[in-house]
């Protein structure tokens, strides 16, 4: 159960704009944005950021999410990795692709580029952070300064919302939780305290 009960959408009418755009891109407003309204210049401000690092840039947007989805995992944030698992889905990534996230060094689903990207996500998430000189060198060989950035973004951000929803035990929405329950369950995923 949530230890800071959210805002209903219904309070939140100049925050519309915001929760239309998420919608539109989730398919439904998260509870985390909910319980950050409670602050709502934090909500105004993370809604920007988060936008401009998930959708904005260069990058593919499924790998953004396998991204999000990989250090969500090395985090231990359930929350996060339904939402991850089940936004890249929405954004073309297979869900053997997602299932496989956890061995993507060993899986021929996930090319060099992809695997160094992914492995700068799994270290990153460790703590304390373990990416090395040759993580990064990594995948320096496959994208250019500006995309460096993004993937470090994207591992940014999701530190941020691992956080954010495991401190708060954020509960988690039907349509990430229904995807992850069924996508994720050969891997040992529950819900956790985001019930």
């Amino acid at each position: 159960m949530t230890l800071v009960t959210p805002k209903t959408r219904g309070e939140l009418s100049d925050m519309e704009p915001i929760f239309e755009a998420v919608e539109t891109t989730m398919g439904f407003v998260p509870n985390s944005m909910l319980t950050m309204a409670h602050w709502p210049e934090l909500l105004q401000s993370f809604g920007g950021f988060a936008s401009g690092v998930i959708d904005g840039g260069e990058l593919d947007g499924g790998l953004k999410r396998l991204i999000a989805f990989v250090v969500s995992n090395t985090a231990g944030c359930r929350y996060c990795q339904a939402h991850t698992s089940h936004s890249a889905e929405i954004n073309g990534v297979s869900p053997k692709k997602i299932q496989a996230a956890f061995e993507f060094e060993n899986s021929s689903l996930f090319t060099a580029a992809e695997k160094a990207a992914l492995r700068v996500a799994l270290h990153a998430g460790m703590t304390p952070n373990a990416v090395e000189t040759g993580h990064m060198d990594a995948l320096r060989e496959h994208y250019s300064d500006k995309q460096c950035v993004e993937v470090v973004a994207v591992i940014s951000l999701f530190g941020f919302l691992n956080r954010w929803n495991d401190t708060m035990a954020t509960t988690l929405e039907d349509k990430p939780r229904a995807f992850a329950s069924e996508t994720l369950a050969e891997d040992g995923w529950d819900v956790g305290k985001h019930g």
